[in-house]
């Protein structure tokens, strides 16, 4: 199962840092509905706020870079 990403903690300057669905999917380089998809299948969390999903960018980042090292230890041989 692939890991979920949280965004349930949040600072004060945090408004600065959230993403739109339009935006996740142009940092991620997916299509929007993928993004839709993954709320809906529970890999990606987010927040709705006035009708619109919001993401932390840093969340995101930390979520791909685990991706990273789960690559790293496939491509070397290593059971996940």
């Amino acid at each position: 199962m692939e890991p979920v990403i949280d965004f349930g903690k949040r600072g004060k300057n945090a408004m600065a840092k959230l993403l739109d669905v339009d935006e996740l999917a142009n940092y991620l380089r997916l299509r929007k509905q993928t993004i839709y998809n993954w709320l809906h299948q529970g890999k990606i969390s987010g927040m709705k706020m006035g009708g619109v999903w919001r993401f932390d960018r840093r969340e995101v980042d930390t979520w791909l870079k685990s991706k990273r090292r789960m690559t790293k230890e496939i491509k070397s041989g290593e059971k996940p």
